[in-house]
């Protein structure tokens, strides 16, 4: 098994945390892992995008073009990686920003909009950790108690966010399965 995930966005949207997060989330499940940032002119607005690749084996190569999932968290970024998702890969499209869809009958869509359920658990901040729980419970690529584990680990040094944050990892569960 192993499957990709391109997470997309622009600089500043919590992409490489989202990231990280789901990666290490693989890794305490006992998965082989490749986490790989983008930087350089995206951090300035543009699309930033990191790849992470789990797999049940050693991984030969880090460098993926056809990921099996996207997490889109603006358009340009829908708009750049939706024709290189593999058919079955769950496409994932932060609504609050993004009023167009992928248009592919191919691939599971998942439409969540995160920004509004961020701010509504208490700040658009937590917009990254809303899109990470529903795309990790719709995609099932990682087990969602050890993900929000993870989550509570990374703000450890921050405890007064946490609330926040577990707020909003409820409320993308929520939104994914409803």
């Amino acid at each position: 098994m192993q499957t990709e995930i391109k997470f997309a966005g622009f600089g500043g949207q919590g992409i490489l945390l989202s990231a990280k997060l789901l990666a290490y989330a693989a890794m305490k499940q006992g998965y082989q892992v490749a986490w790989i940032p983008s930087y350089g002119p995206e951090m300035r607005g543009g699309t930033a995008y990191c790849t992470v690749v789990i797999s049940d084996k050693l991984i030969g190569s880090p460098i993926i073009k056809n990921p099996t999932h996207l997490v889109a968290m603006n358009r340009p970024s829908l708009e750049k990686f939706n024709d290189t998702i593999k058919p079955g890969g769950v496409v994932f499209i932060n609504s609050s920003l993004i009023p167009v869809r992928s248009r592919r009958k191919d691939v599971i869509e998942l439409v969540v909009p995160v920004n509004d359920i961020a701010i509504e658990a208490g700040s658009v901040r937590a917009a990254n950790i809303v899109a990470l729980a529903a795309f990790a419970a719709k995609s099932k690529v990682v087990d969602l108690d050890i993900l929000k584990k993870c989550i509570q680990e990374e703000f450890s040094a921050k405890p007064k966010i946490i609330p926040l944050n577990m707020e909003a990892f409820d409320r993308g569960v929520a939104a994914a399965q409803a």
